[in-house]
């Protein structure tokens, strides 16, 4: 593989707590884009992870090695490709 085809993968670089459920994600490429999480979480049936339905606890995200995670254990953790794109796959 040659310098030209490498490309590097995005990571998110910065996220900020917008309103309800939903964060404005900076990634490495220096795009921006706003994701709500409130249609994911409304879904959510895990009894372990309620807690992030409530907007106290939701705000409580971090960035890390390039994720945007949920919890020290990282409880919540999305594909960057999906937040990239602006949109969460529902199971």
């Amino acid at each position: 593989m040659n310098k030209e085809e490498y490309v590097k993968p995005i990571k998110v670089k910065k996220a900020t707590y917008v309103d309800g459920f939903r964060v404005s994600i900076g990634f490495s490429d220096g795009k921006n884009k706003i994701v709500d999480f409130g249609p994911f979480l409304e879904k959510l049936q895990d009894s372990f992870l309620e807690k992030y339905k409530k907007p106290g606890m939701f705000k409580k995200f971090a960035v890390e090695n390039g994720n945007l995670v949920w919890g020290e254990d990282w409880d919540l953790v999305f594909p960057v490709d999906q937040l990239y794109k602006g949109k969460i796959k529902l199971q």
